[in-house]
Parts: structure tokens; C-alpha cells; sequence
């Protein structure tokens, strides 16, 4: 039986993840994302109502007229983690294949949320939750398992497809956080296992392989946001807080640092409504007593006059809007767009790094500014990453042992950089080492 590679989406950018494997006539496809700065491109589109070949067109999801290179049958559509970047296109384009969609019980149901709020197309996958170790037979010669790890969103898993050729691991995104602050470590010991079982080929991410050491735990992020927030228990001025509303684990710190110091926790916005709610509704994660959730744009104007008018120093509002997006809460807040006025002394907390994208930088920089102009204090990355460092890849492979490396998510200055590693222990390019870029496909045995 043969076995190759394609490269949808996700190998020339970040975004728009999409990674097909045909084992002989069978076709197991990994992620449909999207790519956030080119759908930011169109502020005006509602992504809801947009048809799939427009979104191709646009560069917002993958590219998937590159499945028709593939002779064979989808059988199975397999999620990562719950992020857009991976995730956001199953609406558009998961119809397409008579196929199931698997996931983690987080990730599906963020998924389902995703279907249902989709007005061109009718996803009727069927949606299969699987939990950490739960083998799955997609056919009588491929089945696959989620085995734990760690991200920026909960529920995250490095996807294990067995062939029999040996193990294909899809690693895109992971951490090695032995000390998280939600959920359980990685499973090293099944990777170990599976490392001596064989594993014919690890698809990885490339993220942060260019920078050295190992990735903080999300405990030293922990560490630096409590610093920062309970430095003002007596502190009369605003402390508004911004992350992204997919890290349960960051939003989880900053409300129980805002309870800590006196001050009611506030999530405010849709995402931060999605996210968080279901979190804690499939008893994931336990928010303080004291927070609330407010999403809709209407309730969350009249939450924001309430509270000017009963004191900022009572509450602490967490936010989206970290990177500048355009009617994000914070910058329409740095804006003078809400009731909520920023005066000299409050302080604002950007509890993430910079996405590093020209969009981002500009809409970020115009923000600070307007934040500055009003006399905020700034309190930048209170943040650690969510993706692996050099010295946690070279620990991965070394676990699994793979026979083939392809590296991904990121353009060809980030996933060449992982060439490098790969040099260093054994491997050459284009033997047992691939480039790939978006719709190239690549034979490995």
C-alpha cells in the first residue's frame, strides 16, 4: 500500500491548516482552517453568508480543488484542537466529503457551534467526539487515537493515524507544559510507546522552532499576570484585561486574580461568551463565583454604562481586542466608541503577544496609541506561547522517532528553519526531510 502527502493549506502562512494523507485508496484529511489576517482583509463580509469558491478566491480557507490530485476516498475528517486557524472552514467545506468529523469533546462542540451558525451550506457530517486514548477504526486498515497534550486552547491533541506502515503523527499545535495550569500534562509515556512502535511519519509545526531553550509553562504567564494585578489591590483606577477568548486556561488566571484583589471578573463579548461558556458548561473549567459573562453588543454597552457609573475600581472587565481588530472591544474602547472612558492612571493588560503580521502591527500600534493618548498605563505579553520551542522539538522527535519529518503551519522562513533541527539529528532534505508548499504532494512509502 502506498502512502502519500498533500499540502491543502497552511504550508505558505499561518492559517488555512489542511493536510490530506491517502493510505493506498483511502484519504484521511487533518484540519480546515482559516487564515484570520485575510479574512480581516474584508471587514464587510459576513463569513456566514459567504459561498466556499469566494473564501477560496479571497485566500480565507484552504484551497481544497488540490484534493482532486488524490485518487481515493475520504474517510474521515480529523480536528487538532479547536482554534479557528483549524477549524473555521468545516462549514464551508466538510459537506464536500461523506466523511465523519473527528474531535475532542471541546473541539466538536466548538464545532457544532461553528455548523450551526453557517447560512450558505448544510453540514450533515456526522460529528464524533473521542476522548484522550480512545482508539478509533476508521477502516479494517486504518484507526487513530487523540493522545493528550498541551496548547493555548484546552482540549488540544497530537492526532496518532495508524497505517500498515506505521504511525503518522500530526502534531500541529502542541507544548510540552509539564506543569499546566488546566488539564493534565502531555502523555509522554504513549508517545514513547508509539515512538517504538514506529512512526513512519511526524507533521509538525514550525512555529517557534527558530527560538531556543523551552517553551515557559503557562504557570510562569500565571505568574507574571498575578504580578502585575494583585500590585493594585488598593488601587482606585480601571484594570482591563485582554487575551484571547480560546485561552480558558489565561481568562481562568486573570478572573481569579481580579477576585483576589476585591474586583467582579467581566467576560465580555461574543467570543469571550462562546469560548468560556461552554468551557464551563462541559465542566472543563471552574470560573470564580463573582464572574460574570456578557456577550451580546447591546447588554454589553449597558454592562459598560453600569459600570462607570458604580465604580471601574469594582471590576475587572477581560476583553478581546489585543491585536487592534477593528470592533474588537478594547479598540472601541481606545476609541471613545463605549460608554467606558479611559482616564490617567487605568491600566491596561495585554495578556498576549503580537500575531506578527503587517495588519496587526499597524491596527496594534494605532490602539496603543490612542490607549497612551488617554493617560492608560500599558502592561504588554504578559503572555508565554502556546507552541513548542527548538529544545521541545528536538525532545518530540527523539520521542517518536519518526522515519520522515514534514514540518508546517508557517511559511517557508519558518518551516526551513526546522531543517536545521532536522540536520542535526540525521535527516536530509528531501530524503527523509520535506518542504512542502500548499497543493504539493509528496510519496512516502
Amino acid at each position: 500500500m502506498d502512502i502519500e502527502i498533500l499540502a491543502v493549506g497552511g504550508y505558505n502562512e499561518f492559517g488555512r491548516n489542511m493536510t490530506a494523507v491517502r493510505c493506498g485508496k483511502e484519504i484521511i484529511i487533518f484540519d480546515m482552517g482559516i487564515r484570520l489576517d485575510s479574512l480581516m482583509m474584508h471587514p464587510e463580509m459576513e463569513l456566514e453568508n459567504t459561498h466556499s469558491l469566494d473564501l477560496i478566491q479571497m485566500g480565507v480557507i484552504p484551497d481544497d480543488t488540490a484534493m482532486n490530485q488524490l485518487e481515493g476516498t475520504v474517510k474521515a475528517i480529523i480536528l487538532s484542537h479547536g482554534h479557528l486557524d483549524h477549524l473555521g472552514a468545516v462549514p464551508k467545506l466538510a459537506h464536500r466529503y461523506n466523511a465523519p468529523i473527528l474531535g475532542t469533546p471541546y473541539t466538536i462542540e466548538l464545532v457544532k457551534q461553528q455548523i450551526e451558525g453557517e447560512k450558505k451550506f448544510g453540514v450533515n457530517n456526522k460529528l464524533i467526539a473521542l476522548k484522550y486514548g480512545q482508539r478509533y477504526n476508521i477502516s479494517n486498515i486504518l484507526s487513530m487515537e487523540f493522545v493528550r497534550t498541551q496548547h493555548s486552547i484546552i482540549d488540544t491533541a497530537t492526532v496518532a493515524l495508524y497505517t500498515p506502515k506505521g504511525a503518522i503523527i500530526y502534531a500541529l499545535d502542541f507544548k510540552l507544559d509539564r506543569n499546566p495550569v488546566l488539564g493534565e500534562p502531555p502523555d509522554f509515556a504513549k508517545f514513547k510507546k508509539i515512538g517504538n512502535e514506529g512512526v513512519l511519519c511526524l507533521i509538525t509545526e514550525s512555529t517557534n522552532v527558530n527560538r531556543k531553550g523551552r517553551c515557559p509553562s503557562e504557570q510562569i504567564a500565571k505568574s507574571m499576570v498575578r504580578d502585575v494585578m494583585t500590585s493594585y489591590e488598593d488601587d482606585k483606577n480601571a484594570i482591563i484585561v485582554s487575551t484571547f477568548a480560546s485561552h480558558i486556561a489565561r481568562v481562568k488566571t486573570i478572573a481569579e486574580c481580579a477576585n483576589e484583589i476585591g474586583r467582579k471578573p467581566l467576560l465580555l463579548g461574543r467570543s469571550m461568551e462562546r469560548y468560556c461558556v461552554t468551557a464551563e458548561q462541559m465542566k472543563l473549567v471552574r470560573f470564580p463565583d463573582t464572574t460574570s459573562v456578557f456577550g451580546n453588543r447591546r447588554v454589553v454597552e449597558r454592562t459598560l454604562r453600569r459600570l462607570i457609573k458604580t465604580g471601574k475600581d469594582q471590576y475587572v472587565p477581560i476583553v478581546t481586542g489585543h491585536q487592534g481588530e477593528p470592533g474588537s472591544i478594547l479598540t472601541r474602547i481606545a476609541q471613545n466608541d463605549t460608554p467606558y472612558r479611559i482616564e490617567r492612571g487605568d491600566k491596561v493588560m495585554i495578556s498576549a503577544q503580537l500575531i506578527p503580521n503587517d495588519m496587526n502591527r499597524a491596527q496594534r500600534y494605532r490602539m496603543f496609541t490612542l490607549l497612551k493618548g488617554q493617560g492608560a498605563r500599558l502592561f504588554d505579553e504578559l503572555h508565554v506561547s502556546g507552541h513548542a520551542y527548538c529544545e521541545d522539538h528536538y525532545e518530540f522527535i527523539h520521542l517518536l522517532n519518526p522515519q520522515y519529518i514534514v514540518s508546517a503551519h508557517g511559511g517557508i522562513d519558518l518551516t526551513s528553519e526546522y531543517l536545521d533541527l532536522a540536520r542535526e539529528m540525521g535527516y536530509t532534505l528531501n530524503k527523509d526531510f520535506f518542504l512542502m508548499t500548499n497543493g504539493q504532494r509528496q510519496k512516502l512509502a
